[in-house]
C-alpha cells in the first residue's frame, strides 16, 4: 500500500485550522468523464484515500484511467494514551485532506456510466463523509 504523504513540507506540524464554507476550487470535473462529489464537510485521511482508489480501480477492473483530485497535505497530531497536559504538542499520527462540500475527489474516464457509478458506490463506503455521483453532462447544465 502506497502511503500517501507530501515529500516536503516547510513545517512539520500545522494548526487544525477551520474549514467552513462550500469548495470554490475543485469543484468541476476537469480530467475524466464521471466524478465522486462530496456532500459535506471533513477530513479524509490518506489511508482512507488509499482505500478509495483501490476500491474504483478494482471494480473497474483495471480499465479506464482513474484521477485523485485531493492531497493530504495536513499532517494530525496526536498525544500519547495517558499523558498529562503540557509537554508541548504530540509526534505527527497520520496526514489527512481537508474536504469542503462540492469538492470533486475522484474522476474516471474509460469505462460505462454504470460502472462507474457502482465503482463510486463501493468508494463512498470508505469515506467519512456523503458524497454523490456526478458526470461531466450533469455539471455543465448548472
Amino acid at each position: 500500500m502506497a502511503n500517501l504523504l507530501p515529500a516536503k513540507t516547510k513545517y512539520r506540524k500545522v494548526h487544525k485550522g477551520r474549514n467552513r464554507g462550500i469548495a470554490k476550487g475543485c469543484n468541476t470535473i476537469a480530467f475524466g468523464e464521471f466524478a465522486i462529489q462530496s456532500l459535506e464537510l471533513g477530513r479524509v485521511s490518506a489511508s482512507q484515500l488509499e482505500a478509495t482508489r483501490v476500491a474504483i480501480t478494482r471494480n473497474q477492473k483495471r480499465k479506464g484511467k482513474v484521477w485523485m483530485r485531493v492531497f493530504p497535505h495536513k499532517s494530525v497530531t496526536k498525544k500519547p494514551a495517558e499523558t498529562r497536559m503540557g509537554k508541548g504538542k504530540g509526534a505527527v499520527e497520520y496526514w489527512c485532506a481537508p474536504v469542503k462540500p462540492g469538492t470533486i475527489l475522484f474522476e474516471v474516464s474509460g469505462v460505462s456510466a454504470s460502472v462507474a457509478r457502482e465503482g463510486f458506490k463501493l468508494a463512498d463506503a470508505k469515506l467519512p463523509f456523503r458524497c454523490r455521483f456526478v458526470s461531466r453532462e450533469e455539471l455543465e447544465q448548472y
